[in-house]
């Protein structure tokens, strides 16, 4: 990856990176249904830079990262986890599927992911930083830098089969009930609603893997949507407080070494944004 010199060519090639974000967006928006806001052009950008400062903090180095206390690298946009070969974790795997779609999308990728049979080559965090500067990552990052598009849009296609998902699970009286609670955020003090439940998705899934739990209980979207009130006054404002209750129970339930009461100060953090109150500055 080239060297970014200045402040001020780091500022272009950041604003360059969110517009074509916002073509994802853009591109998209037209097939999420009459069910679903429009969003104006202001909107659509506000939603790229939230997803791209959610998970990086517009910082390019962090499309590949290794956080500590975990036992895989986050990539791109969306902070994909990428596995070893056999490697059993109990959360969902999504960069191999993402490269299947960079396939699809005829992007070409690199042949060292192709000849890895799309497995993680590093075995713990000192190897991956390690080899942060070689070819191998370079050439990733280089990759996930010109796919933002394709990201985008891969983040949106999840968010839009996230309810389909839920329905397989739940009876007919449980799905009509979660439908209404999903149309009702998404409709809610644009683009807010829609932000919180993309943003939501991508960040702790839709909740119906039977993997994704502690002491039986998931902390996706499913668990926080049956968890709002019916006849809810303000959704959106019950929706954060019904996700801080989820993961909460998710820190409370997590086996000790994990660590994860670090993690809860940003998480709540993350939530708070999508409320208008806390964040119409962004706008």
């Amino acid at each position: 990856m080239p060297l970014i010199k200045s402040v001020k060519s780091l500022q272009s090639y950041i604003s360059l990176i969110l517009k074509v974000i916002m073509l994802g967006f853009m591109i998209n928006n037209t097939a999420l249904g009459a069910n679903y806001p429009n969003l104006t052009t202001e909107q659509e950008q506000w939603l790229g830079e939230q997803i791209f400062n959610n998970e990086c903090a517009r910082q390019v180095n962090c499309l590949t990262s290794w956080n500590a206390n975990e036992n895989f690298p986050s990539l791109g946009i969306g902070h994909f986890i990428w596995y070893q070969k056999n490697q059993n974790e109990i959360f969902e795997e999504s960069f191999p599927e993402l490269i299947r779609y960079f396939e699809e999308q005829n992007i070409k990728i690199p042949l060292w992911i192709i000849q890895s049979d799309y497995d993680s080559p590093w075995q713990n965090r000192d190897e991956f930083l390690a080899d942060f500067s070689n070819r191998e990552l370079s050439e990733l990052r280089l990759l996930l830098t010109e796919t933002f598009t394709q990201q985008t849009s891969f983040i949106i296609n999840r968010f839009e089969s996230a309810l389909g998902k839920m329905q397989i699970l739940l009876t007919e009286e449980q799905y009509s009930k979660t439908e209404e609670k999903f149309y009702s955020i998404a409709n809610a003090h644009p683009p807010y609603g829609m932000y919180a439940l993309i943003d939501y998705v991508n960040f702790k899934g839709e909740g119906i893997s039977r993997n994704e739990q502690y002491e039986g209980q998931g902390w996706g979207l499913l668990q926080v949507l049956a968890n709002i009130p019916e006849n809810s006054e303000n959704i959106l404002q019950d929706f954060v407080s019904s996700a801080k209750a989820i993961l909460q129970k998710r820190v409370d339930n997590a086996p000790p070494q994990r660590n994860e009461e670090q993690w809860l100060p940003g998480w709540f953090k993350r939530l708070d944004t999508y409320l208008p109150s806390q964040s119409a500055a962004n706008l």
